[in-house]
């Protein structure tokens, strides 16, 4: 990282530039899927029900986080560079800020984000594959960190 690394909640007009990233990086990574399967619109109609926190370098928004707190769910975690520490450092801000276990959903093909995962505490409760899909996911959860 060139500057140092602010993340706090994103301000209503960060969303529009959350949902590009949010799109970017799915179509560059996630590549078992159609690149077309990604809209910005989706990542929009759920950050109306998340808190979305940003991960800022420079001014620019260069990860993000959504986290669903009724279920203390993170719903995503996306970044525009992998292995700088800017997927810990949204991590670690969420898992603050919920105050407790967090859980979420990976998908099964996506091996990087389950060694991450797996490396920052979490551990596998579930596997499943939602009716219609073609892609299996699991439930990863991780418990309260002593502080």
């Amino acid at each position: 990282m060139s500057g140092a690394l602010e993340i706090r909640r994103a301000r209503a007009e960060e969303l529009g530039p959350c949902a590009d990233l949010y799109v970017r990086v799915l179509r560059d990574t996630f590549s078992w899927q159609p690149a077309e399967r990604h809209h910005r619109e989706d990542f929009l109609r759920t950050a109306a029900e998340e808190e979305i926190y940003v991960a800022l370098e420079d001014g620019r928004i260069v990860g993000l986080a959504g986290f669903f707190r009724p279920q203390h769910f993170l719903h995503s975690l996306y970044v525009d560079r992998r292995g700088h520490g800017i997927g810990k450092a949204l991590l670690d801000h969420v898992s603050a800020v919920a105050g407790g276990t967090i859980s979420l959903k990976v998908q099964a093909p996506n091996r990087r984000a389950q060694a991450f995962y797996a490396r920052e505490g979490f551990r596998c409760v579930e596997r499943g594959q939602d009716l219609g899909s073609d892609v299996a996911w699991l439930r990863l959860v991780r418990e309260r960190r002593p502080s």
